[in-house]
């Protein structure tokens, strides 16, 4: 199969023009962070999205969405996706894994760092997904105890009670 241009990074080409690539690529409709209004309520700015990782804030997380195919040839995409979501604070993401049509063990090392990074920083790196195909993966590789696969996002955290409210008078 002949090399596609989202397989490379964008750069020069060898006659020097620039070339796309995915350093450069957004999918369609959604709007990197540099292009984006102003952080949300939560303080929330997401890394800029690619056309295999999005993501948005959650109710006490933030869930990457990812699609299409997950290869040697992308994976490195949704690794720098979720780098950017697991390299500082108390990272807690949920990767949505529902829209994946194809999962290797080139996806599986991502997940395998990001999740590492996370629990360093005290944090978790959780996962959704209904697919069989990803749940047979995760056995094949002795991952279903690191990432017991979620069939749907989690709820919102239980709302920690505030101080008592103060007597009307």
């Amino acid at each position: 199969m002949p090399p596609q241009p989202h397989d490379h990074a964008a750069g020069p080409s060898e006659d020097g023009t620039e070339e796309p690539g995915l350093a450069g690529a957004a999918e369609p409709g959604a709007e990197s962070a540099a292009a984006s209004g102003p952080e949300s309520a939560a303080g929330f700015r997401p890394p800029p999205a690619n056309p295999y990782a999005h993501s948005y804030p959650g109710p006490g997380f933030v869930v990457v969405e990812v699609l299409g195919e997950i290869d040697m040839a992308t994976a490195g995409a949704l690794g720098e996706h979720l780098d950017a979501l697991t390299s500082a604070g108390v990272p807690q993401v949920v990767v949505d894994l529902r829209k994946v049509e194809f999962f290797d063990c080139s996806g599986l090392r991502v997940l395998c760092r990001a999740e590492r990074r996370a629990r360093e920083l005290g944090g978790t790196l959780r996962l959704v997904s209904d697919r069989p195909r990803i749940h047979r993966l995760l056995r094949a590789c002795d991952l279903l105890g690191r990432f017991p696969p979620l069939a749907e996002l989690p709820p919102a955290p239980p709302a920690s009670p505030g101080p008592p409210a103060a007597p009307e008078d």
